[in-house]
């Protein structure tokens, strides 16, 4: 039997967006901005050569890489995002972390002052 082990790492981005929908929808069409958090999981085995599932600074250079195309932005013009939910913000983490080995086995996207979350687990 392997064992598995999970590591993650969060990181947070700013952002303004615009959002289409029928709740809410006078202050979500206008541009307004929230404070994002993210964590990225990766599961897999303890290499015993290193100790580590993967190296946390290596996972952090690959986050650093995708909080620079959130943070600071109008998510609406981020290409390859599509409509700016949380839903969508979880699936472009996780497509720019496609390359990454081992791939994450969970993505997870939440704003504090709303409550509000969305977890996108992948793999087996």
């Amino acid at each position: 039997m392997s064992t598995q082990l999970t590591i993650s790492q969060r990181f947070f981005f700013d952002a303004a967006h615009t959002l289409r929908r029928e709740i809410d929808a006078e202050g979500s069409r206008r541009i307004h901005g929230h404070t994002y958090h993210a964590e990225v999981a990766v599961r897999g085995p303890l290499n015993v050569e290193t100790g580590m599932v993967i190296d946390l600074g290596v996972l952090r250079g690959h986050l650093n890489a995708v909080r620079e195309q959130l943070d600071h932005h109008l998510l609406d013009d981020v290409p390859g995002l599509g409509i700016p939910t949380l839903e969508n913000l979880c699936l472009f983490i996780a497509k720019a972390l496609a390359g990454m080995r081992p791939l994450p086995s969970r993505v997870r996207v939440w704003r504090d002052a709303l409550g509000d979350e969305c977890v996108l687990e992948l793999g087996a």
